[in-house]
């Protein structure tokens, strides 16, 4: 199932901001360990998460809403943060905690924001799917609807 899903959006845009991560979290260390550090980071996600954009995708159903949420963020956090840490512990990333930290916090967030988006039909691929970048242009209707909706409760 989840190689038939395949997630190529979050495979694309997980490459780009956790590579992004690594990278900054690893300039304090030099360029070299800064550039091997997101190089690792960009492979190790532009193969893993997909299958992970998957997952989050499939959670996007689940009733009541809450425990679709909490099911991702627990299921992702322990599988991929596992696998990243031994990918970046294995090659020497030289801040590692910090890395993996950042990486974390980052997965919180952006899982449970996927969550939301993907329930909306936003970031989904397959045949409920959109072009990516009709995506784009709705990510930040998004924000408006929930800051809307917190307000009127």
């Amino acid at each position: 199932m989840l190689i038939r899903r395949w997630n190529w959006k979050s495979a694309l845009s997980s490459s780009i901001w956790r590579s992004s991560i690594f990278l900054a979290a690893n300039l304090r260390s030099g360029w070299d360990a800064a550039l091997g550090a997101m190089l690792a980071e960009f492979v190790y996600r532009a193969i893993f998460a997909g299958f992970y954009g998957a997952l989050t995708q499939s959670f996007r159903q689940v009733e009541p809403r809450w425990k679709g949420a909490v099911a991702a963020v627990t299921t992702l956090v322990l599988v991929s943060h596992t696998v990243e840490f031994g990918v970046h512990w294995l090659r020497g990333t030289p801040n590692l905690w910090t890395s993996i930290g950042a990486s974390l916090c980052f997965t919180v967030v952006s899982t449970l924001f996927n969550v939301h988006a993907m329930r909306r039909g936003v970031l989904v691929t397959g045949e409920d799917a959109q072009s990516f970048l009709t995506d784009l242009r709705m990510l930040p209707g998004l924000f408006r609807k929930e800051a809307a909706g917190r307000g009127e409760s």
